[in-house]
């Protein structure tokens, strides 16, 4: 199969790109064989927020950052866009990892796709 890496950059609501990206790599994600990253960068890193409450029957992209991570998918956030937005480690999502430049070039690499939302 391919090793895909996302690279989101919107906020979690107020678009659909964040969604649209992580509807596609779950299902990528779910696909024997595939291998999924996700690096979340810029305003992207308060998709990985913890406990945010969004309007019953809204799509909940906490839940949804677990779907690529209960199919063995990586989710990096930004550590320097975390810092700007005023997220602690102990804040993130359990499964998302405070990330780095080095390890989205390493990823890049490593990537036979890279998708940017």
């Amino acid at each position: 199969m391919a090793k895909f890496l996302f690279i989101l950059n919107d906020p979690p609501y107020g678009s659909e790109h964040s969604y649209n990206d992580l509807r596609l790599a779950g299902s990528l994600a779910r696909h024997e064989g595939n291998q999924v990253k996700v690096f979340l960068i810029s305003d992207a890193a308060v998709c990985a927020k913890h406990g945010q409450k969004v309007p019953q029957g809204y799509y909940n992209l906490e839940v949804m950052l677990h779907r690529v991570l209960s199919h063995q998918g990586e989710i990096g956030v930004c550590g320097s866009c975390m810092e700007a937005r005023g997220i602690a480690d102990d804040e993130l999502v359990d499964g998302c990892q405070r990330s780095d430049m080095d390890q989205l070039t390493d990823w890049t690499l490593w990537s036979d796709k890279v998708l940017v939302f």
